[in-house]
């Protein structure tokens, strides 16, 4: 398993090996011990999974406000979308910039979204199965939702793809709403 950094601190890539043979193949899609060594100490205590039948079919922005602040390691095993992460961490020098990775079965990728970041997707292709770890259960009083069309925020969502929205997200309010809800590490006080 390799892990690589992206554009965002703290948001990480994970990539795993193919080992084939004959009867198929085998990866080691996750490994504490590698992300450990890495600066990557989570405890993962719910794991998350997701169907989506249309391609288009976005979730999202969505963030779990503290004492049940989430780090989300988001995989897909059927399909693929693209992921997409955004730093709502006060302070940050990063503050309200997105990440985008598309994550696919076929690349057998995973992207590790941090606490302080909302997070979205949306589905490329049809029947695709999203399945995720999350660091805190999920609480519905701390659920915060983004708009995923905000217009300050610019996400470039995948051209030509209809979004198929739930009714929270459809009028989910803009980020200018969203207000502190964590605040960058290395921000002073």
């Amino acid at each position: 398993m390799e892990l690589r950094p992206t554009g965002l601190d703290g948001v990480v890539e994970l990539l795993a090996r193919r080992h084939g043979d004959s009867r198929g193949w085998f990866a080691e899609v996750f490994r504490d011990d590698v992300c450990r060594q890495a600066g990557i100490a989570i405890d993962w205590v719910q794991d998350n999974q997701s169907f989506s039948a249309e391609p288009g079919t976005l979730r999202g922005l969505h963030l779990q406000a503290p004492p049940f602040a989430q780090d989300k390691l988001v995989r897909v095993l059927a399909g693929a979308i693209l992921d997409v992460a955004v730093d709502i961490r006060t302070g940050s020098p990063s503050y309200g910039r997105w990440l985008a990775v598309e994550l696919s079965a076929a690349k057998l990728n995973a992207l590790l979204v941090p606490q302080g970041f909302a997070h979205g997707f949306m589905t490329l292709e049809p029947d695709t199965m999203v399945h995720y770890k999350v660091s805190a259960v999920y609480d519905p009083g701390s659920e915060r939702t983004v708009a995923w069309d905000d217009p300050d925020l610019a996400i470039a969502w995948p051209a030509g793809l209809t979004p198929v929205l739930s009714d929270k997200d459809q009028v989910a309010p803009p980020f200018s709403a969203l207000g502190p809800v964590f605040r960058y590490a290395g921000a002073s006080a």
